[in-house]
């Protein structure tokens, strides 16, 4: 049976980190609602497409005009399954927001998945929803920020181990570990079973 998901986006969000779960996971059955802070459904947001072209970093440019579906003002956590925070910009300014922030920390205190992709771990920090969690190796996007708001990278279970999944953007089919067609309901991801680090580390190239 499909599940309700929470999708919370920022402008200049990831171009394919957010078309892609929020198309795939409707694919596979489940709702998902794409919200973005003072816009209601059918306003859009600015996307950017991050590209690696044999520089240092990755390359920014202006992606599509994304549709919202659901209305930010009207969305209650609560009523959601799971959480999806797509990577690029927005999370740098989403993280600064007390609503948004108060919306991803109910998703850890009840303990419900949480997909965050790329740089949306930012808004895990920001949330300071990692302080005293082991992470697993898979979040290598961004290390230091996630180290910095009190998490601890790890290999082996543990009782404090993070639910969440996240991942680097990837070429090819697959959004998110695990995501296939389970995701966010499947055995992997909580916090006594986390991806084991040969997983983690196959899953993030």
């Amino acid at each position: 049976m499909g599940k309700k998901i929470l999708m919370i986006c920022g402008d200049f969000c990831e171009d394919y980190e957010t078309m892609v779960p929020f198309q795939a996971l409707q694919a596979v059955g489940h709702t998902v609602h794409a919200v973005c802070p003072d816009k209601k459904a059918g306003d859009v947001i600015a996307t950017a497409i991050h590209d690696f072209e044999g520089h240092q970093t990755y390359s920014e440019k202006r992606g599509h005009n994304f549709a919202l579906n659901a209305s930010f003002a009207d969305v209650r956590a609560a009523d959601y399954d799971a959480l999806v925070i797509p990577g690029g910009r927005g999370p740098e300014y989403l993280r600064m927001n007390d609503v948004v922030v108060a919306m991803v920390r109910h998703f850890f205190d009840t303990d419900k998945p949480v997909a965050a992709i790329c740089h949306g771990a930012q808004l895990l920090a920001g949330a300071r929803v990692l302080e005293g969690v082991y992470v697993p190796p898979i979040l290598l996007a961004v290390p230091r920020s996630n180290w910095l708001a009190g998490a601890t990278p790890t290999s082996r279970s543990t009782p404090r181990s993070l639910t969440a999944i996240s991942s680097r953007r990837r070429r090819g089919p697959h959004i998110l570990p695990g995501s296939r067609s389970s995701w966010p309901f499947s055995a992997r991801g909580s916090r006594t079973d986390p991806l084991s680090p040969a997983t983690a580390q196959a899953e993030s190239r």
